[in-house]
C-alpha cells in the first residue's frame, strides 16, 4: 500500500521494519548461498543474513528435523518440564567446548544471551559472599545486544544515543583497533596498551565492585571485524584473574565455526568463564541462543540457591533446540568449521587483491569467514569520508542492486565517523562462488569510485 505525505508518495505497511517508509522487496525462498525475491531476482548472501545463516538456506536435513520435532511437541514451559532436544543440545555444546562449559542456559536471541551472562556473573558473586561486585566492564566499539542490559554493555555510539539516560556506563576500555590505534602506537612495540588499559579501568572503579569484563573475540557490527593482536586475550585473562573478575566472551556472531574455529576465542588459546552464543547456533532456522557456563561459575550456584534467576517463555524451546541440534550435526557431518577456515584463507587473499585495486579501501581484516573492509578518503592519513556522504549505505545498496548482500558496519575513531562493511558468506560457499562474490564487490566499488569522482567534479 502507498499513501501520500506532503505531496509525495510514501510506502505503507502494517509491519514495522528498520526503515519504516522504505519499500522492502519480499524474499520468496532461499537455496544454498542464494536468496530469491518476489520478482525472481537472486542475491548472493554475502553476509549470511547478518552473519547468521552459516550453513546456507533450504538445507533439507534441517527442514526434516524441524518437521519431525513438530510432529512430537513444539513447546513446553521450562518451569514445568524439560525436553529431550534441549537436554541433547546442552550435552552437544558441552562436547563442542570439550566440557569447559558443561551447562547451557537457552534463550531466544544474542541480546538475551549476553544479558543472561551478565546476570549469572552477578549472581555468582552473590553466591560466594561478595554481593558488592555488581559492575560489568566492556569496551568501546562493541555491540552486545539491543535490550537495555545488553545495550548498556555495548560501546556502539549510534545504537546507544537514543537511550543514554537509561543506560549504565559500562564501556570504559578502548578497542584493540590496530588500524587506528587509540594510543597512536604500532604493534608489537605498543605492548598491547589496549589490553593493559583494562587494569587501569579496574583500579579507577575498584575491583571490589567489578563482577566481570565482556568482549567480542572479534568485533563485529561495531567495528567491521576488528581482530585483536596476538597476546591480547592472554593479557586480558591475566588481568581478570589478578583482580578476581570473571571474563565473558560474546561469541554470538563469532561462535559455532564462523572464524574457522568452533569458538573464536580459541585463536588466542584462552578460556573465558562464560560464553554467549547465538546466530549460527541454529543457522537462522529458528530463534535460539545460549549462555554457556563453566564449572567455576556454576558450582557455587549449585551449592547455594540452586537456581539461576533468569528465563523467558521460550527458553529451551524443543522446536528451536531440535533445529539447533540438526544444524550442529550438519556442520560436523560436512566438516564446515574446517571449511570456514580454508575458505577464509582464500577470502583474505582475494580481498587483499581488491584492496590494491581500489584507493577507497583503507583496511582489510578478519579471520575465517568473518571479514571487514574499511573505506577511507585518504589511505595515507586514514581519513574517513564525510559522514554526509553515507558511503557505507551506498556500497550496500549498490552491491544489492548487483545481486550481492553485504552488511553495514561501524568504524572510525569512535565508531561513528567511518565506513565499513562485513563480508561473511555461508560456510558452504564454493571457491568459485567466493571469487564471484569478490568480483561483484569489485564492480560495486568501481561504480562507487566513479560516483565520488563525479561528485567532486560537480562540486569544484
Amino acid at each position: 500500500m502507498e499513501w501520500r505525505k506532503g505531496g509525495g508518495m510514501v510506502y505503507f505497511s502494517h509491519l514495522i521494519k528498520p526503515l519504516i517508509n522504505e519499500r522492502y522487496l519480499t524474499i520468496s525462498y532461499g537455496k544454498g548461498i542464494y536468496l530469491f525475491d518476489e520478482n525472481g531476482k537472486s542475491y548472493m548472501d554475502g553476509s549470511s543474513g547478518a552473519v547468521t545463516c552459516s550453513i546456507g538456506h533450504g538445507v533439507q536435513e534441517v527442514i526434516d528435523a524441524m518437521n519431525e520435532q513438530a510432529q512430537k511437541v513444539s513447546f513446553v514451559y521450562r518451569s514445568q518440564f524439560s525436553n529431550e532436544p534441549a537436554e541433547k543440545l546442552a550435552a552437544k555444546l558441552s562436547n563442542w567446548t570439550e566440557d569447559r562449559f558443561p551447562w547451557s542456559f537457552f534463550v531466544n536471541s544474542g541480546s538475551e544471551a549476553t544479558e543472561t551472562a551478565m546476570k549469572i556473573a552477578l549472581q555468582y558473586w552473590q553466591e560466594v559472599g561478595k554481593p558488592a561486585k555488581t559492575k560489568v566492564l566492556s569496551r568501546w566499539m562493541s555491540y552486545h545486544g539491543i535490550t537495555m542490559g545488553s545495550l548498556s554493555l555495548s560501546g556502539h555510539t549510534d545504537r546507544r544515543y537514543r537511550f543514554v539516560p537509561l543506560l549504565d556506563a559500562n564501556p570504559v576500555v578502548s578497542p584493540p583497533y590496530c588500524y587506528r590505534c587509540p594510543f597512536h602506537k604500532t604493534y608489537p612495540t605498543c605492548n598491547i596498551l589496549c589490553a593493559v588499559e583494562l587494569e587501569r579501568a579496574i583500579k579507577r572503579v575498584g575491583e571490589e565492585h567489578i563482577a566481570a569484563f565482556i568482549a567480542e573475540p572479534v568485533i563485529g557490527a561495531a567495528g567491521g571485524a576488528i581482530v585483536p593482536p596476538t597476546g591480547y586475550y592472554k593479557t586480558i585473562r591475566e588481568i581478570c584473574d589478578k583482580h578476581n573478575i570473571l571474563f565473558i566472551a560474546d561469541e554470538v556472531m563469532t561462535g559455532i565455526g564462523r572464524t574457522g574455529k568452533k569458538f573464536a576465542i580459541e585463536h588466542w588459546g584462552v578460556c573465558p568463564d562464560l560464553m554467549a552464543v547465538g546466530k549460527g547456533l541454529s543457522g537462522g532456522y529458528a530463534p535460539i541462543a545460549a549462555t554457556l557456563v563453566s564449572s567455576k561459575v556454576m558450582f557455587p550456584i549449585l551449592k547455594g540457591s540452586g537456581s539461576i534467576m533468569s528465563g523467558h517463555t521460550y527458553s529451551a524451546n524443543p522446536q528451536s533446540s531440535a533445529t539447533a541440534l540438526a544444524v550442529l550435526k550438519y556442520i560436523e557431518d560436512h566438516h564446515l568449521v574446517k571449511q570456514s577456515e580454508h575458505r577464509g584463507e582464500l577470502l583474505n587473499i582475494e580481498l587483499e587483491k581488491l584492496q590494491r585495486s581500489h584507493p577507497i579501501i583503507g583496511d582489510v581484516r578478519g579471520v575465517g569467514l568473518l571479514y571487514g573492509v574499511e573505506f577511507v578518503s585518504d589511505t595515507i592519513n586514514k581519513l574517513p569520508f564525510h559522514k554526509e556522504l553515507n558511503l557505507t549505505q551506498k556500497v550496500v545498496k549498490k552491491a544489492q542492486e548487483k545481486g550481492l548482500l553485504v552488511y553495514p558496519s561501524a568504524s572510525g575513531l569512535e565508531g561513528d565517523s567511518g565506513d565499513a562493511i562485513l563480508i561473511a558468506p555461508p560456510f558452504i560457499i564454493s571457491e568459485q562462488q567466493l571469487k564471484q562474490l569478490v568480483q561483484i564487490l569489485d564492480q560495486t566499488l568501481s561504480d562507487i569510485e566513479e560516483e565520488i569522482q563525479l561528485t567532486e567534479i560537480l562540486s569544484s
